[in-house]
């Protein structure tokens, strides 16, 4: 069975499976350049049929994310969203939208209504040859729980399965037993009480970019003074609490808006609070109710062991201490378990329900993009029109070349095999450094990324040394940076890929079987230093996606201070 899963919302993109596997995925921000370009992914599908060789008439079901359609906005339209959220005018035709879907949820005109913008939805599909019959929606928060589930695929034994997130389908998460091959909702949290909300609420109070920034008030929290961060905390734990009598949810507390409408209500209570302070107190009111939420859900179910879904679960500090609990056994969080890997869930969902688990499998690498030919990288080197002089010259394997000027102290962008689906940079379009040298992280920030100072970067890590680097006594696998650990004694060796304050790292562990190249360029490394790990980053400008087509890569390079970029087997500098 072959099944086209999309997401056309937020990170829209999609995903082409066949009989249990991926075969290709791709999110259409890389190929329209627009950092997390929301609606119908035309580029991305027409991507994934291409890489693939199928023609639309091959495709037996298309996998289609969620009941509600989301409105398609750009990042100026999303702050501005976000800045009249509490207007008269917008809250008016909110509350008229609401009784009219109270009064209408069960009539003609509703359906007829839901029936339209279901066409909608579909239109571009159907002009792509894609039969609109063909075309099923899948729950929100059910194709997060199957990516979860049918990611781990671990069909043996009971799972508990958790989905958090902003909101999907009027929904912020949900509770259910993975059992046999087969999902079971056992309760759902209503969107208004959405903690994912007041993360992305308190990030755009901070001047930055909701849906998008969070990861900038996780990696600045350690730095906080823990007086002002408990004073912040202290504020915002009154507004969630738990019911014993309700064990598996949460609820706002008296004094709490609806979590998404809740600008004006947020703006007063952080008022002239650090921005320190607020970074560091809501990231431990976010730890705090999910580990209690956790907890209750292992206490009621009996399961101990978790597989996890949804935007929230990319905060890896939270994820680390959700690891770390007594009760908790075993733990897989879905990589880049956003709303575009609901492409994938998506997919998961409807393969299981038509044709069964027998042939899904674990999840492997996510290496699931388009490659390019040194052939067709010679042709892009031809045809680019460079502003600075550079050399390029060809090295088959260049591996070695690059972990040479590695350990020489030099930053190198790699573009090589199958791009990687995702949020996370795992080595195929990446820029790396030697993770020892402290100097580098000022010399990518300021050169290349124009990041914040205080975001931490990423060590790929020889997974057969991975034990010992990471303090994991559980034994759980990190192949994707979607979870952090404490590091041991030897945290010295790559102390530029660690978060600086708390010496946690995000880590990438590589094996050969996944990815030989990229294992053949550490073990190099290694051999030249002793050294087992690499600096990893995204290889992108700060606001723009990760690069996919060589003439990404060499604008990049030709664009900032990188000076080496390995494309292929070609090695281009700037002289």
């Amino acid at each position: 069975m072959l099944i086209l899963g999309i997401n056309d919302g937020h990170t829209a993109a999609a995903c082409l499976y066949q009989d249990g596997q991926v075969r290709a995925a791709i999110q259409e921000e890389r190929l329209r350049r627009i950092k997390n370009w929301a609606g119908m992914p035309t580029e991305a599908i027409a991507a994934v049929l291409r890489m693939t060789d199928t023609r639309p008439e091959d495709i037996d079901v298309v996998a289609l994310n969620g009941h509600w359609a989301a409105f398609s906005m750009t990042r100026e339209q999303l702050m501005e969203e976000y800045r009249r959220i509490n207007d008269v005018d917008v809250s008016v035709r909110r509350g008229l939208r609401r009784a009219i879907r109270r009064v209408a949820l069960a009539t003609p005109l509703y359906a007829r209504q839901q029936g339209r913008r279901h066409a909608g939805r579909i239109r571009e599909l159907v002009r792509m040859g894609i039969p609109a019959e063909r075309v099923v929606c899948v729950d929100h928060h059910t194709a997060h729980a199957a990516a979860a589930y049918y990611g781990q695929a671990n069909f043996d034994d009971d799972i508990l399965v958790l989905t958090c997130d902003g909101a999907g389908d009027r929904l912020c998460a949900t509770v259910s037993v993975g059992r046999d091959g087969r999902l079971e909702r056992l309760h759902a949290v209503d969107m208004a009480d959405s903690i994912g909300n007041i993360y992305a609420m308190v990030t755009y109070l901070m001047g930055m970019v909701p849906l998008e920034h969070e990861y900038k008030l996780m990696g600045l929290a350690p730095y906080a003074d823990p007086k002002g961060v408990e004073q912040v905390y202290g504020e915002l734990k009154r507004l969630i609490r738990f019911d014993a009598r309700n064990p598996l949810g949460w609820e706002r507390a008296g004094g709490c808006p609806e979590t998404y409408c809740s600008y004006r209500f947020f703006r007063q209570l952080l008022d002239r609070k650090r921005f320190d302070a607020i970074a560091g107190g809501v990231q431990k009111f976010t730890e705090a109710v999910l580990l209690e939420w956790v907890r209750n859900c292992i206490r009621e179910t009996g399961l101990h062991r978790l597989a996890l879904g949804g935007g929230v679960f990319m905060n890896v500090k939270a994820n680390k201490l959700i690891m770390e609990l007594p009760e908790v056994r075993e733990l897989f969080v879905y990589p880049s378990c956003g709303d575009e890997t609901n492409a994938m869930g998506a997919a998961y969902a409807v393969y299981a329900q038509k044709a069964g688990t027998a042939k899904m499998t674990p999840l492997r690498d996510l290496y699931w993009g388009p490659e390019f030919s040194d052939d067709e990288i010679a042709q892009a080197l031809r045809g680019f029109e460079f502003r600075a002089p550079v050399r390029y010259e060809r090295e088959d394997p260049i591996e070695p070349r690059v972990a040479r000027l590695l350990a020489e102290g030099h930053v190198v962008a790699r573009f090589k095999g199958r791009e990687e689906f995702g949020a996370r940079s795992l080595g195929n379009r990446s820029i790396l450094a030697d993770p020892r040298n402290t100097e580098v992280v000022r010399e990518i920030n300021e050169a290349i990324k124009a990041r914040d100072f205080w975001m931490p970067f990423c060590p790929s890590v020889l997974a057969e040394r991975s034990a010992e680097y990471l303090v994991n006594p559980k034994g759980v696998r990190a192949p994707y940076m979607i979870l952090s650990f404490d590091t041991t004694e030897r945290w010295t060796e790559f102390r530029a890929g660690l978060h600086p304050f708390d010496r946690t790292a995000r880590p990438q562990e590589v094996s050969a079987e996944w990815n030989p190249d990229y294992h053949a360029l550490i073990e190099e490394f290694q051999r030249l230093t002793g050294v087992g790990a690499v600096l990893n980053t995204s290889f992108n400008l700060h606001g723009f996606p990760i690069v996919s087509r060589p003439e990404d890569a060499l604008d990049v390079l030709d664009r900032s201070g990188l000076r080496h970029l390995a494309i292929g087997n070609w090695l281009v500098s700037k002289v």
